[in-house]
């Protein structure tokens, strides 16, 4: 379906500019500032996907298991496997492949993690998981390890996937199309330093006005419910 307005990055950086009061109506930039706009455009699409819930880059993946395997490395070399390094891995479950019931997993911390006293040669029923980020990928550990029986299963992670950054001027973001004023606001905000305080002041105002519109609006359609974790259930004598 034809849309209204161009979500690519030269349709980004030219409304921005004209925003900031650097371009005037009907001029065009020239290669140097759309080089230079590409650059601070990559660097905001960066950021703001380390920042709230960003649901349009929720994916869900599956992860081959190996008996007695507890680290699988999750990146553009893989082996577990191949993709950009996802930043976060949210949650995850088993898919019983008898029954088709799924069994959910706990997200463990780093220091729980470390608290293991056996993390390989206990193989056994997968009951949780630990994220463990790098640079250039993701590397996810199971406790215990799958066993011959639990390799049979499906073990499936909710991931947040990259945003692509675009590398020609007619790409696309990969933000959705309701996300487009507020990049355009928010590079016009960045690349403003020097104009006059009027413009200045309105490019702050609203980028910040516009961008905490759609974090606010970025949220799932269904009520949360938060519940303690089952782990502080754990039995405890009357001494603490």
């Amino acid at each position: 379906m034809a849309t209204s307005v161009s979500n690519n990055a030269y349709g980004i950086i030219t409304d921005a500019m004209m925003d900031a009061g650097i371009l005037q109506e009907g001029g065009r930039p020239d290669s140097e500032q759309l080089a230079t706009n590409m650059r601070r455009l990559n660097d905001i699409l960066n950021l703001w996907q380390t920042q709230g819930l960003k649901l349009f880059l929720q994916e869900e993946i599956v992860v081959p298991l190996t008996v007695g395997q507890t680290q699988y490395v999750l990146g553009p070399s893989g082996p577990a496997v191949i993709m950009a390094r996802p930043p976060r891995i949210l949650q995850g479950y088993i898919l019983q492949a008898t029954s088709n019931i799924r069994r959910p997993l706990v997200i463990i911390s780093r220091d729980e993690w470390e608290r293991l006293s056996q993390v390989s040669g206990n193989n056994g029923t997968i009951n949780s998981f630990f994220v463990n980020k790098q640079a250039y990928q993701t590397n996810l550990n199971l406790w215990p390890p799958p066993d011959s029986t639990e390799v049979l299963n499906t073990a499936t992670f909710l991931t947040q996937v990259q945003a692509d950054n675009p590398l020609m001027l007619t790409d696309q973001t990969s933000f959705p199309q309701e996300w487009r004023i507020a990049l355009r606001w928010g590079l016009a905000d960045d690349i403003c330093t020097g104009q006059p305080e009027s413009i200045m002041a309105r490019c702050m105002n609203n980028a910040k006005k516009y961008r905490d519109a759609l974090e606010d609006w970025d949220v799932e359609d269904a009520p949360t419910f938060f519940n303690v974790d089952s782990r502080f259930y754990q039995g405890q004598g009357r001494f603490k």
